[in-house]
């Protein structure tokens, strides 16, 4: 296998003739990221909002169709991802209905409209190493909104304890905070303010988390520190033992202190302990077992399928008794696309993690591995597959998982490429 050197990394930039679509991929991208997030805050000017993400929409998707390209160097990803393609496509045909109020929905609905099916489709975009630069700028800008919504909210945030102002968090950490976590986790790479954003950025998001007890939030948040704790010690050569008794010696640790001690008892952690074992999700997954038919289980009920769950819904829905998804997003993917979708998925993720984390040696190709975990573990106590940058970096690390070029190169070149090798680089 070839080994890249500073120079092989630069060659294949000056040799990507679609610069400035990758430039007007992400800057879109931002748009209409940041047209959604205002869309939700307390007092929204939705003509704004709306043409923001109107105008991110036309940039994200034709500068994707100018790069996109059908190659793989890998054979059975390029199989099973094909399958999986046209099996949306079906997904989203049998959800499909050609009125106005529904087209806006599926175009501005991050959550469970037409683009979280797409996000797949960012597999066909080349990736010079230029994309990652572009792709962790991305990830710092979404970051620093994050810190600007939370300066114009955070009293609400604190102080507000009503379901609004508990889903606008979510959205916020979900939407714009959590891509941080990619940079904490290949920090060897990053420049000491990326260091210190991203540090930031999730450090606020665990706070407010314990503090709204947001136990997905935690989990998530919690997630990401630990596994930036493995890579830390992996780069130190440490002992794989030391490693793993490291993490239950501190998490054993936090326990005993938070139980022991009086910071248990404070306002802080207060809800989090009241809702520690408070079950809020069984009656509705039981509502769901019950209304889900043995086809639907198998084929899922398309892109608009809804589930009887007559808890928790608004008076005033237009579909009284019924939801378009519950917490629980492995059941959303199943009643979308039924279990062949999550299969297909599984089928593509699984080995993706095996590759990046048994065969690859750099830092890139391990966050990946663990950022395709933190997804897969996730899936059971909070919603991540959305129309996002958390849930992109997944499709992007299946990428740089199942590329054996990229998995092989060296970590110095990379190191020195991303920090020594030219200016950061910004979105126009």
């Amino acid at each position: 296998m070839k080994q890249y050197t500073l120079s092989d990394l630069h060659k294949m930039d000056t040799g990507f003739e679609h610069r400035s679509m990758l430039k007007l991929f992400f800057f879109g991208f931002v748009l209409y990221t940041l047209g959604y997030t205002m869309s939700v805050t307390a007092s929204p000017i939705f003509i704004i909002c709306d043409l923001m993400r109107l105008v991110g929409i036309g940039l994200f998707t034709i500068s994707s169709i100018q790069m996109m390209s059908f190659r793989f160097e890998n054979k059975y990803l390029k199989i099973i991802y094909t399958f999986y393609i046209i099996w949306l496509i079906t997904v989203v045909l049998r959800g499909f209905t050609p009125n106005y109020n529904f087209i806006k929905t599926i175009l501005f609905d991050p959550g469970s409209g037409l683009f979280l099916y797409f996000v797949p489709l960012i597999l066909l975009v080349p990736k010079p190493p230029l994309f990652y630069k572009y792709l962790f700028s991305t990830a710092i800008i979404l970051g620093i909104l994050y810190l600007i919504h939370l300066g114009f909210d955070g009293s609400e945030f604190l102080n507000n304890k009503d379901d609004s102002s508990r889903d606008r968090l979510e959205v916020f950490v979900k939407i714009l905070a959590l891509p941080c976590g990619f940079l904490l986790m290949t920090f060897n790479y990053q420049p000491k303010k990326s260091q210190l954003i991203a540090f930031l950025v999730l450090s606020t998001v665990i706070l407010l988390a314990i503090y709204r007890a947001r136990r997905g939030l935690i989990f998530i948040s919690g997630s990401i520190f630990i596994f930036t704790l493995l890579i830390f010690l992996y780069l130190n050569k440490r002992n794989i033992m030391l490693i793993i008794f490291s993490v239950l010696a501190g998490s054993l640790m936090l326990s005993y202190v938070i139980t022991t001690s009086g910071i248990g008892d404070s306002k802080l952690l207060s809800k989090t302990k009241e809702r520690g074992s408070e079950d809020t999700r069984s009656g509705v997954e039981d509502f769901y077992y019950a209304d889900m038919q043995i086809k639907d289980w198998i084929i899922g009920r398309g892109m608009s399928g809804m589930v009887a769950a007559p808890i928790g819904i608004e008076v005033d829905s237009p579909t009284p008794g019924y939801r378009k998804g519950i917490e629980t997003d492995y059941l959303n993917i199943i009643l979308k696309g039924g279990l062949i979708s999550l299969g297909l998925l599984l089928l593509i993720a699984i080995p993706a993690v095996i590759q990046g984390l048994f065969l690859s040696k750099n830092t890139l190709s391990k966050a990946a591995a663990l950022w395709i975990v933190l997804w897969l573990i996730s899936l059971y106590p909070s919603t991540v597959t959305t129309f996002s940058l958390n849930y992109i970096l997944v499709w992007i690390a299946i990428g740089i998982c199942y590329s054996k070029s990229v998995r092989n190169m060296s970590d110095q070149v990379f190191k020195e490429y991303f920090l020594t090798s030219s200016k950061n680089i910004k979105l126009p």
